[in-house]
């Protein structure tokens, strides 16, 4: 059977995982659409990891993945421009570690404004992206700049500029991303109003994802649908 470029990247991507973690990921859904590409994990604990998590220490899981990620995405970044033939500006990164679930998503470099538009423009827009500007502001202030893009029924991917206050600028300034990244994973996932945005949607939010580019203050929000009909 022939492989597509989707199941290319979920076989090279999975072997990589498997190969660093220890065990790979059960499953690997890879979406496509111009800026970004996304790849969401399923089945994916190490037995370690899995012991950590019932001594309540989840912060430990989190640091060492962070580590090995760190180590990981120059090589992720190349097999997604090697596959796809497109410019990776940068890989990021996120963990559902009580559902076993992750993402690992990409931008582009901007090519062509033709696909990025028609992306941008479903139906429930406005108000998902009403519910970001709500939720960024309590943790940390209105985006300057905000697009989201549904990649396929499945995928949203927002972008949000110009979001960090002077402390977070500070503490970036000063060396502190990883202890920064870890307290606002749990806090913007705390703020969100997931309900809400599941009426919005029609849809069940089966996952929600975040992540940042601390050197270009610009924050990330990924949304995994349920197409079932809420």
């Amino acid at each position: 059977m022939e492989k597509t470029l989707e199941t290319t990247l979920a076989s090279t991507t999975g072997k990589l995982l498997r190969d660093n973690f220890g065990k790979g990921p059960g499953s690997i859904y890879v979406s496509i659409g111009k800026p970004f590409i996304t790849m969401y994990l399923r089945d994916f604990l190490a037995p370690m990891e899995q012991v950590l998590l019932e001594q309540g220490h989840p912060l430990r899981v989190q640091e060492t993945r962070d580590a090995l990620m760190k180590k990981l995405i120059p090589e992720i970044k190349g097999i997604i421009a090697a596959e796809t033939n497109e410019q990776v500006n940068q890989v990021y990164y996120d963990w559902s570690l009580e559902k076993k679930t992750g993402i690992i998503f990409a931008e582009f470099t901007p090519s062509g404004s033709e696909d990025v538009n028609i992306l941008e423009n479903y139906p429930e827009k406005d108000s998902v992206n009403e519910e970001i500007i709500r939720f960024t502001e309590k943790a940390q202030k209105s985006p300057e700049n905000l697009h989201s893009y549904k990649l396929n029924a499945r995928t949203i991917v927002s972008k949000r500029e110009k979001i960090f206050v002077q402390i977070e600028q500070e503490l970036i300034r000063t060396g502190f991303e990883e202890q920064l990244r870890l307290a606002k994973r749990k806090l913007e996932k705390g703020l969100i109003d997931i309900p809400h945005l599941e009426d919005l949607l029609g849809l069940q939010i089966d996952d929600v994802f975040v992540d940042w580019d601390f050197s270009h203050d610009a924050g990330y929000v990924v949304l995994v649908l349920n197409t079932t009909i809420k």
